[in-house]
């Protein structure tokens, strides 16, 4: 394949030779190479400015993020060879952490594929291309996965906004087999039914799956109010450990039907309900109502997309673990997270701690989580690691 020379400005190379992956548009020494030339996804060999070879990756000139790395040996380009060692590579991993085939198969960056995020629900595998580097290799992708794992069915969930800021249109489709009428999904011994074709992200969020494993122990005879609930991955797992009442709150209906069947599914229809509205409407009707939960889980979607939505988005979690503290039974416990990048660690403990304060309360963090190991962090790559959760104990003042 010919590959086109990509130059960086003088000492834009630190990063990249650290581990990272991403060459940003400004780090282009846009004299030497032309950047607008360039079409997107075309292969690239990234140069520094003494023209000393850093690896080979692709290119799209109308995106921030103008290039990305993927292979740092000459002899291995991106090509179909390369996609089936690394998914390989990423197999044998996830084969040793899951004994049952539902996980992450690929996780972009930290797999050595950016742009290419992968999740297989049995002999299903459901893909994600999210660039146009990664969208040139579409007929290799499938083909490497046929080869590896020979599925019954891969499906392209290429409907992700990100598409669009790299100028790719948005679209499903089924591209190996036939569709099935839904995805099974095993997680911690509890089986659930999800959407093939349409739903958030792939149907399933498997980040949370070693989290939502931690929350086991806290529920049994309890009362549990599950926020953002979607298809009740959290929910469903409460009631089927043994928890009294499920209370699952979320603003899709849809996704509360498939709530509905996966508590079928599992046998424990009795225990679970669900509310229909926003999160926010919902715990205040709950607490006009005087309710009162031992566990309240609150899992939003990410309130900080850009690093712009910082203020707002620290308010937002704010107030979202405000309202879950209100319905709170003495000495609950709060297991509460952030998919958002932009909010640290440190900054969400510090948000929830001071809801707590507003309200008088005094906590004890009991646990702390981060997303399952088929989502592994590149150390290099600080934008890999998301995910964060806390097990909370809220208390009277003291």
């Amino acid at each position: 394949m010919n590959t086109t020379p990509l130059s960086l400005k003088k000492e834009c190379e630190s990063r990249l030779k650290t581990g990272h992956c991403w060459v940003y548009s400004n780090e282009i020494d846009t004299h030497k190479t032309p950047l607008q030339s360039l079409l997107p996804g075309q292969p690239v060999d990234i140069l520094t400015d003494r023209g000393r070879w850093l690896g080979s990756g692709y290119a799209n000139p109308h995106s921030l993020i103008c290039a990305r790395l993927v292979s740092r040996d000459s002899k291995h380009p991106l090509n179909a060879s390369l996609l089936v060692h690394r998914l390989k590579i990423a197999l044998s991993l996830r084969e040793r952490l899951f004994r049952k085939p539902y996980y992450r198969l690929l996780f972009g960056e930290s797999d050595g594929l950016p742009g290419l995020v992968a999740d297989r629900f049995g002999d299903v595998v459901v893909v994600q291309i999210n660039t146009a580097g990664m969208e040139r290799f579409k007929a290799d992708i499938v083909s490497a996965i046929d080869k590896v794992l020979k599925p019954a069915c891969v499906i392209m969930r290429n409907d992700a906004a990100i598409r669009e800021s790299e100028g790719l249109e948005r679209y499903v489709e089924v591209v190996l087999g036939s569709v099935p009428d839904s995805l099974a999904v095993e997680e911690n011994g509890v089986s659930f039914r999800v959407s093939a074709l349409d739903g958030q992200k792939t149907g399933w969020f498997f980040d949370q799956a070693y989290n939502r494993g931690r929350m086991l122990k806290y529920v049994t005879g309890k009362r549990v109010l599950d926020v953002c609930s979607y298809v009740g991955a959290w929910g469903v797992q409460a009631a089927a450990a043994g928890a009294s009442d499920v209370f699952c709150v979320d603003s899709s209906s849809t996704a509360l039907d498939r709530v509905e069947l996966n508590a079928q599914l599992n046998g424990v229809t009795d225990q679970v309900a669900v509310i229909h509205g926003d999160a926010f409407d919902a715990m205040r009707e709950l607490r006009s109502e005087k309710e009162k939960f031992d566990v309240v889980v609150v899992d939003p979607p990410a309130f900080m997309k850009r690093r712009k939505d910082l203020k707002e988005g620290t308010l937002a979690y704010r107030r979202l673990n405000l309202a879950a503290m209100q319905l709170l039974s003495k000495n609950g416990v709060l297991i509460t997270s952030s998919c958002s990048h932009h909010m640290a660690l440190q900054s969400l403990l510090q948000t929830v701690q001071k809801a707590a304060r507003h309200l008088d309360r005094s906590m004890q963090l009991l646990e702390q989580g981060s997303q399952s190991p088929d989502h592994p962090i590149h150390p290099a790559i600080p934008e890999t690691a998301y995910l964060k959760a806390f097990y909370l104990r809220v208390l009277p003042t003291f």
